[in-house]
């Protein structure tokens, strides 16, 4: 028995696509996007969007890669132009073994227009 194909989102442009290309960059390459969401934020200084970007790994290689990703995006410097990551979190984790091993990462993003 295979597993149900999960569909993949067509590329992106502008800044959420160049937020996609950084979250796969970071995951070694690896990984595609199945969900992106985006919603404008603003505070009396600020303003930005924030992204929910649903992920997924599924071969052995690209689930080393969804791991890199949970362990280093809390931290990781994204260099997005006129963007600021102000917050990077993984919301959750789907780690399936059968039918076929599949890693499924969703991340919440702040991102701040810089200037």
């Amino acid at each position: 028995m295979q597993a149900e194909a999960l569909p993949t989102l067509a590329p992106r442009r502008g800044n959420a696509g160049r937020l996609e290309r950084a979250l796969i960059a970071l995951a070694g390459g690896e990984g595609r996007v199945l969900d992106h969401r985006e919603r404008g934020w603003a505070s009396i200084t600020f303003a930005g969007t924030r992204h929910t970007v649903r992920l997924a790994f599924d071969t052995p290689d690209a689930i080393a890669g969804g791991e890199v990703l949970i362990a280093e995006l809390p931290d990781h410097e994204f260099a997005l132009p006129g963007q600021l990551v102000a917050d990077a979190t993984v919301s959750a984790v789907d780690h399936a073994l059968a039918p076929s091993p599949r890693l499924t990462v969703t991340c919440e993003l702040l991102l701040l227009e810089d200037g």
